[in-house]
C-alpha cells in the first residue's frame, strides 16, 4: 500500500495546539516531505495527525543526516544522526513505547566518542 505524500510547505497543512497535523481540514495519514530548493531534506510519516513511522533527514547534498522511528509521537528504538562528512554523530536508544531513554552515545567528526550514557540496567554496546 502506497501512502499519500504531501509537502510540508503546502498551504493546506496546519497544526492544532496538540501539534497534530491536518491536511485540508482532516487529520493526516501519510508521508510529509520537505525540500530545500530541489533537494529532499526531510520525510516524516504520520498516522491520524501524529508522527508514527519512519523519519529521515538529509543534507542538501543527499547525504543522510538523521533517521529513526516514531510511535504515537515518541521516538522509539534506535535513532541515529550523522555529521556532514558521513561520520556517525549520535545514537539514541529508547524503549519501544518511547517513554524511557536507554542509551545516548555521541562522536565527533573524526569518529572519536565524546559521550556515552546508559540507563541503569540497560545493555551496553
Amino acid at each position: 500500500m502506497t501512502l499519500p505524500r504531501i509537502g510540508a510547505e503546502d498551504l493546506e497543512v496546519d497544526f492544532d495546539d496538540g501539534e497534530r497535523l491536518f491536511y485540508q481540514g482532516e487529520l493526516f495519514t501519510g508521508e510529509v516531505v520537505e525540500y530545500q530548493g530541489s533537494a529532499l531534506v526531510g520525510l516524516e510519516t504520520y498516522r491520524d495527525g501524529i508522527t508514527d513511522g519512519p523519519v529521515k533527514q538529509w543534507f542538501e547534498d543527499g547525504t543522510l543526516r538523521a533517521e529513526g522511528n516514531m510511535r504515537m509521537g515518541f521516538p522509539v528504538g534506535e535513532s541515529r544522526r550523522w555529521h556532514p562528512n558521513g561520520t556517525l554523530a549520535a545514537k539514541r536508544i529508547t524503549t519501544e513505547d518511547g517513554h524511557r531513554p536507554l542509551a545516548e552515545l555521541e562522536w565527533d567528526e573524526n569518529g572519536q566518542q565524546t559521550r556515552s550514557w546508559y540507563a541503569p540496567g540497560a545493555r551496553q554496546e
